[in-house]
């Protein structure tokens, strides 16, 4: 972990510092995040696991942009978030960030080929549609471009979701619980898709799990307790502390 007055790392892609969120609720101010440091070196495969409640999903969030600090720095693909307007914000997210979510979020009135298009149109890409069929032929759905998410699987959505993610070609992949929703052999299959993806495109990758054994194909593992890093290490030895 970086401590706060440590040099910057050129070959980081996620660097935060002392990063704190303090948010308004009924009872009072909540700490969620509470001076969290942590690193994710340009295309390895972080593991982010800790129990409910601990911040994983929000430092998700800060980390995209989406959430803003109320204390610390938070530096992606070599830029500082913290004094960025909302509209800074979007266009950097549109950038370099892809996310994936347990639920897959997929436009139910698009089609898989439109999902996967959408942020390349918002970037006014001409072959939006052209980048979108190549990338749902990687993750075998190239049969099922014309197809709605009603009409696909779980874990076809899914993929349909790895695709769009992957799409715009992100300096960080954020997934959130990405095989949550999906039974045992179907997450096994996005997962190996997930890090053959990740690998070809040399993409940094912050994977939130409970599982184990989906935080052991991860080259580091960092544990999140009461909003901040208590343990961070080599594959399953920290995931199963």
């Amino acid at each position: 972990m970086p401590s706060s007055d440590s040099p910057l790392d050129p070959t980081n892609t996620v660097d935060l510092r002392d990063v704190h969120v303090r948010l308004k609720g009924p009872a009072g101010e909540i700490d969620i995040l509470r001076g969290l440091s942590l690193t994710a070196r340009r295309g390895e495969a972080l593991g982010i696991v800790g129990p409910s409640g601990s911040g994983k999903s929000t430092m998700m969030m800060v980390a995209a942009g989406l959430e803003r600090a109320t204390g610390g720095m938070v530096r992606v693909a070599g830029q500082e978030l913290t004094g960025m307007s909302e509209d800074a914000l979007a266009l950097f997210r549109r950038a370099h960030v892809g996310i994936v979510f347990q639920s897959f979020h997929l436009i139910p009135t698009m089609t898989a080929l439109e999902n996967v298009a959408v942020p390349l149109e918002f970037a006014g890409r001409r072959d939006a549609f052209d980048v979108a069929a190549e990338e749902l032929q990687a993750v075998g759905l190239g049969h099922r471009i014309g197809h709605y998410p009603g009409q696909l699987s779980g874990g076809e959505q899914q993929r349909v979701a790895l695709a769009r993610a992957f799409a715009p070609r992100p300096h960080l992949l954020l997934a959130d619980e990405p095989t949550g929703n999906l039974d045992g052999t179907t997450g096994a299959a996005v997962m190996d898709l997930l890090m053959e993806r990740k690998a070809i495109h040399g993409t940094t990758l912050m994977l939130i799990t409970h599982d184990p054994v989906l935080a052991e194909r991860c080259d580091r593992v960092a544990r999140l307790e009461d909003g901040r890093i208590v343990d961070h290490g080599l594959h399953a030895e920290v995931a199963s502390a």
